[in-house]
């Protein structure tokens, strides 16, 4: 994949004969992620391709919701941004991804990741009765879709959640992949990337991709996390609903993409839930 014939006419107008220093890009979705080089300072340029969904969130939680964290230089500064193009160019942030160094397993990185994401979700709060219902809804729509969970865990998976309740819900601004792999660490100093899942959801979210992960590996990061946000979110029903949800998304996503470790993550992570369901 490559830029649009329009991608790269906003970009040579905002950063003109820029020159591309590396390609971050992923590989297993159709964004690319592009380090610049222009006038002796650095950017990072992201573009989506036709069936990119995670550029306007991107856009909306650089414009709407990263000032706590951009005014302490701990999330990249937006220079400018076409929703329509799915194409949006920010400061380069200086650091080295957490994930898979030593700096994963600290307590310290997750002492500031929880202070950090306090600060976030603490924007906003906004009421919602409909949240849970909507959630059951993508979360069945998902068991419809191909994947591997087998068919007897399936139906039960789905009486499951037809049988939860639909109690209001308090949203707040969520990252949306709060993990390792979108922190960076500089001198000592946590920063945050990739806000394309960026949405409004209850502040428990942020936390399951970790719990389903690090705090699985390495308890004791647990607690540093809870002290650095200040108090823990997690209402045992509602947080159980939400690593369900979270199981049954990794599982049939990561099918859809071809990313068999992270499946085997993702059914993993169902088996436990419905282990928990069984006590």
């Amino acid at each position: 994949m490559g830029l649009t014939e329009r991608q790269q006419q906003l970009l040579d107008m905002w950063l003109p004969s820029a020159a591309i220093v590396h390609d971050h890009s992923w590989g297993l979705i159709g964004t690319l992620v592009l380090e610049l080089e222009h006038h002796a300072e650095r950017y990072i340029a992201k573009a989506g391709d036709h069936t990119d969904h995670h550029l306007a969130r991107e856009i909306r939680a650089h414009r709407n919701w990263l000032q706590p964290w951009t005014t302490r230089g701990r999330a990249a500064e937006l220079i400018n941004a076409d929703e329509d193009a799915k194409l949006l160019v920010t400061r380069f942030l200086p650091g080295q991804l957490v994930g898979g160094t030593p700096y994963e397993w600290a307590s310290d990185t997750y002492h500031q990741a929880g202070e950090l994401l306090a600060a976030f979700h603490r924007q906003s709060a906004v009421p919602d009765d409909s949240y849970e219902s909507r959630e059951n809804e993508r979360t069945l729509a998902g068991l419809d879709k191909p994947h591997r969970i087998a068919p007897d865990v399936a139906d039960l998976l789905r009486a499951t959640i037809k049988a939860w309740p639909t109690t209001p819900a308090t949203l707040v601004p969520t990252h949306g992949d709060w993990q390792p792999r979108n922190w960076l660490i500089d001198n000592g100093t946590v920063r945050i990337i990739d806000f394309g899942r960026a949405a409004l959801r209850p502040a428990y979210t942020d936390l399951v991709r970790l719990a389903a992960q690090q705090f699985r590996s390495e308890p004791s990061l647990e607690p540093a996390f809870i002290t650095g946000y200040g108090s823990d979110p997690r209402e045992p029903a509602a947080w159980q609903r939400a690593r369900l949800r979270e199981a049954i998304s990794t599982a049939v996503w990561a099918h859809q993409v071809g990313d068999e470790s992270f499946e085997q993550q993702g059914h993993r992570m169902i088996a436990e839930a419905v282990a928990e369901i069984a006590l």
